[in-house]
């Protein structure tokens, strides 16, 4: 056994003098070739019972100082091997310091999406739930059960995506509303936004276009509550200076129907071009649900009264950020997109 020790000790030392050439890999095998599990010093320990039982203490220590000094050795050469590749990666890898810097541009979150995000958060801290409908969706959502004709324009081809008779692009995220109250009794208050589409498109519109709208039904509301939500929506959204005002207006869902302006942000509501010198700016319709409304959803008009509101998220935008023409948020121009961080 002691010859057996001696002579692997001697193979060793002779494999460690080439140690300098060795790379991780190579030195791996070697490890494995003589510390593993099947390694030749394994096998000396395993050995040991074929030792006379007098020569085995001595036998044991012995293999045991070799075991100590071959994982010495490996794990010096390891360390060196290690050095030595770093020192390589760091000798490929220069930078020349006098080169211009690199820089990279964060992304930007869409004014649209700005709007909506702040819109559901104002909206969600009065207690309204989020519900998003499809937008391919039935006639009759979109427009029996919202108290529209079957001769109101809105239904002709030239104002209206048909897909078949039956369904269409929505033209409104009222559609919305209908589902929630025909599966929800009241007290009700839900946002329903998502993108809608008109045959439109100028500055100012978009075939495809984004809404928001409100619905609270319950007992007692009045055009009141109506009135005091848009109060501090309109301070939130905007200042706390901005104020109000409710115009007359006619809408076959809502009555009374009307149309909600704000006091121009940019002349303080004395006047400019902006709001075309009258101080106000139109941004959205609202109004008391239409009694007919409640009906085709099965709720009783004589016990619940509600209002509703629809607001234009590509119009908040534009007043919010003093964008002039509506086509540039849909353009993808990162010049126009990386002005706008959140």
């Amino acid at each position: 056994m002691k010859e057996q020790i001696e002579a692997l000790r001697a193979e060793l030392e002779a494999l460690f003098s080439g140690a300098d050439g060795w790379n991780s890999r190579d030195a791996y095998e070697h490890k494995m070739a003589y510390l593993g599990k099947t390694g030749k010093i394994s096998a000396l320990s395993k050995g040991m019972r074929d030792v006379p039982a007098e020569e085995r203490p001595e036998a044991g220590r012995l293999v045991g100082d070799l075991r100590k000094w071959a994982e010495e050795k490996f794990a010096a050469a390891e360390a060196d091997i290690r050095a030595r590749e770093l020192a390589e990666k760091i000798a490929n890898e220069k930078t020349d310091v006098t080169m211009p810097a690199k820089f990279f541009e964060g992304g930007s979150v869409h004014p649209v999406t700005l709007v909506r995000r702040e819109l559901i958060d104002i909206f969600s801290g009065m207690g309204f739930d989020v519900y998003e409908g499809p937008e391919i969706e039935k006639d009759y959502y979109n427009f029996q059960a919202l108290n529209i004709p079957a001769d109101h324009p809105a239904r002709d081809m030239q104002d209206t995506f048909f897909v078949t008779e039956e369904f269409l692009l929505r033209s409104q995220t009222s559609s919305g509303q209908i589902r929630v109250m025909e599966n929800k009794k009241p007290p009700i208050k839900v946002l329903s936004p998502g993108r809608v589409y008109r045959s439109d498109s100028d500055a100012t519109h978009s075939p495809m276009f984004h809404q928001m709208e409100g619905l609270v039904v319950d007992k007692g509301i009045t055009l009141n509550d109506l009135k005091g939500l848009l109060d501090e929506f309109a301070r939130r959204m905007f200042s706390s200076r901005t104020k109000t005002r409710l115009r007359p207006s006619y809408f076959p869902f809502t009555e009374p129907s009307v149309e909600v302006d704000l006091s121009c942000a940019a002349c303080g509501g004395k006047g400019c071009r902006l709001c075309k010198g009258t101080g106000w700016i139109e941004v959205l319709g609202a109004g008391m649900v239409n009694r007919r409304v409640l009906e085709n959803c099965g709720i009783d008009p004589d016990v619940y009264t509600g209002f509703a509101f629809g607001i234009g998220l590509e119009r908040i935008a534009m007043i919010k950020y003093g964008i002039g023409d509506i086509r540039l948020m849909f353009e993808g121009d990162v010049r126009f997109l990386k002005q706008f961080r959140n």
